[in-house]
């Protein structure tokens, strides 16, 4: 399919949400779905196939609602027989993840928390008793293992200034009985994410193995200032082992003085003996990352962007040829950004997914052309292992949270795999999402979703839960959340609009780049316009019964509304939400996002800052507003939160203050989750006249 074809890939896909995902009739006594059931999902994801492609073990997350949190376990499921069924593999209280099989398939390698720390664990590769690989004094937060299976890389947050493990571990408890807490900082980061630094870095190690035991580890990447991973969502994707074994590739950026305004990572090497790091990438000052081999170790790709400073950059696949030392930006011509990427076995395709179109497809490219060829339709595909015949994925869709699914390669066949989640959704009614289309800003064409509430009844007009993404440089399309699910609202008998707005991926990187410095000026068009289309288009919404949503960028531009286009709204709900572009920038941790989304930093380009500041046109706020917030946010901090309270309390407008002192910039606990689900809930039935 051309990539191009952008109008018939929308067709085919609404087509396919109208009749696959048509609910049956005759089915009253189902229950419309609930945030309650949403909590209850199993989870899918890291699913790795076995050496010989005969299994898929992977990991699913329950919720244990008694204990407020949910828990890991592995399961696998025999691919060779069409009646099989998945099978648990691990069943202690404590998590069990990322989950990684030795080469020869008999055993597989995980990380499991059942000692009382995260450790590394082993079982039989058919399931089995496990056994205890690493007994370190400290966490290990990821790992891979050598293709020998003679070894282990894995990564410990340790003080850069000690020269052994223990020597970490006294510290740590000295200065917790130390009753002075002051702490003292010269440099950013002092906080990432939802947490103060405490002075340690994550380190690369290498461990040799013998008998299944892990000796002790060396670091590898102690010589450099960074992170390796890099904190607080580096995985193992950032390292990787040459498939002779001898050296390692991993991604950093360095501290210095800049790690809070600089996207520049870097890929670097090292001998598992150890020894200096090379800098493979030193020319590119953008963001180089997610190191992979081909199998025969001729080639090594990895993603990078161009442009130093924007974290939304395009991702294309840079190749190079380890024996030439000929680069080539592969995916150069194709505009798309990369996401996660697989070599095939034989080294003459690389599999990528990238967002596309309001989907998120697996695609084959061409190693020696970089043509692409799409693989799969309609669905966000999560998640994928690359086996010689076939690949397993994880496929999720407004429908459905993410279930697997393979790919036979040579008949380029799909096939449904059992699913998890089958029996609680038998039972319960969801929404019919459909995509449209629309003319945007400067004349584009914008995409955007609605779904019908559960309970549709064709002649009846429905409550309208307008919902606006954040990121910005995200898309809110096909795709299954745990957060902010369209279900949870057609369950409460809402319909629902989201807008892939100006600023989007999927649509090329212009798209995606328009946002930058004008947040408030072509996404609010596109906003406008698109919900002026949904209301032309589908009779059954209520345009006299609507409240708007959003979180993080989503809402800033409730914020931004309710100072600019509050009219056709009866409510807005803002989680997260920027209050004042210029004191965000004082107190967000990374300063590389503000700086370019405003051209600059708060101090050399104000007017920028001022620009789109929804705190100028607090006098105009007069819409009904529910405010959340977390305590432990500090993307967007509290603070931001409590401001627009604040303004509407002394402005006289109804108002309502939801505040998580245990939660980040997302609400992850489950009985959190449920009370941010139902708050919303009232909060929409107040202002819309619809019953609880």
């Amino acid at each position: 399919m051309p990539v191009s074809n952008s109008r018939w890939f929308a067709l085919i896909a609404s087509l396919i949400f109208q009749c696959s995902y048509a609910i049956p009739g005759g089915q009253d006594e189902w229950q419309p779905f609930s945030v309650e059931d949403l909590v209850r999902l199993s989870r899918i994801s890291e699913p790795v196939l076995s050496p010989d492609g005969s299994t898929v073990v992977y990991t699913v997350r329950e919720t244990d609602m008694a204990a407020n949190k949910g828990r890991l376990d592995l399961w696998s499921l025999d691919l060779a027989s069409r009646d099989a069924q998945p099978r648990r593999l691990t069943t202690h209280p404590e998590n069990d993840s990322s989950p990684q099989w030795s080469s020869d398939g008999r055993h597989i390698y995980f990380l499991s928390s059942r000692s009382g720390s995260q450790q590394i664990w082993r079982m039989p590769g058919g399931g089995g008793n496990a056994e205890q690989v690493t007994e370190l004094p400290l966490d290990v937060g990821s790992f891979r293992l050598s293709p020998d299976g003679s070894r282990l890389a894995l990564s410990l947050e340790v003080f850069a200034d000690c020269s052994g493990l223990d020597c970490s571990v006294r510290r740590l408890a000295s200065r917790v009985a130390d009753p002075a807490k002051g702490q003292v900082f010269d440099r950013l980061f002092v906080r990432h994410w939802d947490t103060w630094s405490d002075g340690r870095v994550s380190q690369l190690f290498i461990a040799r193995l013998e008998n299944g035991r892990a000796g002790e580890p060396v670091s590898l990447s102690g010589t450099l200032d960074a992170d390796v991973p890099s904190r607080p969502f580096g995985d193992a994707s950032e390292y990787v082992f040459s498939p002779d074994g001898s050296r390692l590739v991993f991604a950093t950026r360095l501290k210095g003085g800049t790690e809070a305004w600089s996207t520049n990572f870097d890929l670097y090497e090292v001998s598992v003996e150890g020894g200096e790091s090379h800098n493979l990438t030193q020319d590119n000052p953008a963001w180089d990352t997610q190191p992979v081999f081909s199998p025969n170790g001729r080639l090594l790709a990895w993603r990078a962007m161009e442009r130093a400073g924007f974290e939304s950059d395009r991702f294309h696949l840079m190749v190079q040829d380890l024996k030439s030392g000929e680069r080539r930006a592969l995916t150069r011509a194709w505009d798309r950004s990369i996401d996660s990427f697989a070599f095939s076995h034989d080294g003459r395709t690389i599999y990528a997914t990238t967002d596309h179109f309001g989907q998120h497809p697996l695609w084959a490219i061409d190693v020696k052309s970089g043509k692409p060829t799409m693989l799969t339709g309609p669905g966000r595909v999560e998640e994928f292992s690359v086996g010689r015949k076939k690949i397993i994925f994880t496929l999720a869709s407004l429908r459905s949270p993410a279930e697997l699914q393979v790919l036979t390669l040579r008949e380029t066949t799909l096939r449904e795999l059992p699913r998890m989640n089958a029996e609680l959704l038998s039972q319960r009614r969801l929404g019919e999402p459909a995509q449209f289309t629309f003319t945007g800003a400067d004349g584009d064409t914008v995409y955007g979703y609605v779904m019908k509430p559960a309970n549709f009844v064709p002649g009846k007009r429905y409550p309208v839960a307008f919902i606006v993404h954040g990121g910005p440089q995200i898309s809110f399309a096909n795709g299954w959340s745990y957060r902010w699910n369209p279900q949870t609202y057609a369950g409460a008998g809402y319909a629902s609009i989201f807008i892939d707005f100006h600023g989007s991926p999927g649509y090329g990187q212009k798209f995606t780049d328009s946002i930058s410095e004008d947040w408030g000026g072509g996404p609010l068009e596109d906003l406008r316009k698109g919900l002026a289309a949904a209301l032309e288009k589908y009779p059954w919404l209520d345009d006299t019964r609507m409240c708007a949503l959003g979180a993080s960028y989503g809402g800033y531009m409730i914020n931004w509304i309710a100072g600019q286009w509050s009219e056709p709204f009866r409510c807005l709900v803002n989680h997260a939400g920027i209050f004042d572009n210029r004191s965000m920038a004082y107190t967000t941790e990374e300063l590389w996002f503000p700086e370019w989304e405003h051209g600059g930093s708060a101090f050399t380009v104000p007017r920028n800052y001022a620009r789109f500041n929804p705190v100028n046109h607090v006098a105009q706020w007069n819409t009904p507003t529910l405010i959340i917030h977390g305590a432990h946010d500090y993307r967007v901090p509290y603070t931001q939160g409590l401001a627009t309270f604040t303004a509407l309390q002394r402005r006289g407008v109804p108002s309502r203050l939801l505040f998580f002192p245990n939660e980040n910039h997302w609400v992850l606990q489950p009985a959190n989750s449920i009370q941010w689900h139902r708050e919303v809930e009232k909060w929409l039935n107040r202002w819309t006249g619809t019953k609880e």
